[in-house]
């Protein structure tokens, strides 16, 4: 799989059999690894190598996982995060998307689902070398940037707003279901529901509509999903 050689992946974890047995598969899959058992540490090595994608535990000395996902993101860092959860957590998931979680696995996993989950993350989420600009309104999304310009104002978008965005950009002017959505967003073996989903819809208005409460843009179907209206005529 030569395609995979130019990813890097971080393998957080403490338990170093399962650190051990997770770096093994993915080099097996020929994606470059690098390992790290300490949150500490590890906050250091992802700001330093910038991998592409990060397998974080949560439970970590030093620091949590969660912690360090929050001071990554902040530090600007807008690659692949993964957390790796026991099955005990799974209340705290909604909380920690809200601090840029890609995605989770669920401990024990097998690990044929874990390089299909990364395989997904790195075709839908990592950035292409072309850089589209998509535009609705009075605003360009840059998909590759994590941004919109906005009345000449750039505003940040979380991975998964990006991808959303782009998702309804794409497929502009028809109704697009809440499934539908979540498959191409979060793709394969994703836990996520439908108030996950709303939620970022939500945030991802507050940033994009001039009013939230009335969006122009990103519009509700009831009973189904939602439409996207660039507010452009079909020749711009």
């Amino acid at each position: 799989m030569d395609k995979n050689k130019e990813i890097t992946i971080a393998v957080v974890e403490d338990d170093e059999n399962l650190r051990f047995l997770v770096a093994h598969r993915l080099q097996s899959e020929q994606y470059r690894v690098l390992q790290c058992g300490d949150g500490t540490e590890a906050e250091k090595l992802i700001l330093k190598e910038q991998p592409d994608v990060v397998l974080l535990d949560w439970m970590l000395p030093g620091k949590e996982g969660n912690e360090v996902c929050q001071a990554v993101r902040e530090a600007g860092f807008k690659n692949i995060v993964i957390m790796m959860t026991a099955k005990s957590q799974d209340v705290d998931k909604i909380d920690a998307y809200s601090i840029g979680v890609t995605d989770y696995i669920t401990k024990p996993f097998n690990m044929d689902v874990l390089v299909a989950m990364i395989e997904n993350k790195v075709r839908y989420f990592l950035p292409k070398e072309e850089d589209n600009v998509y535009r609705f309104g009075n605003a360009e999304h840059h998909p590759n940037i994590h941004s919109i310009v906005k009345n000449d104002k750039k505003i940040e978008l979380t991975i998964l707003e990006n991808r959303i965005l782009l998702y309804f950009l794409q497929n502009a002017a028809r109704d697009v279901t809440r499934e539908e959505l979540m498959e191409a967003v979060w793709g394969y073996s994703s836990n996520v529901n439908t108030r996950t989903l709303d939620m970022h819809v939500v945030r991802l208005r507050k940033k994009i509509e001039d009013n939230p409460d009335k969006p122009f843009h990103l519009k509700t179907v009831r009973g189904l999903g939602y439409k996207f209206d660039t507010g452009l005529n079909p020749e711009e």
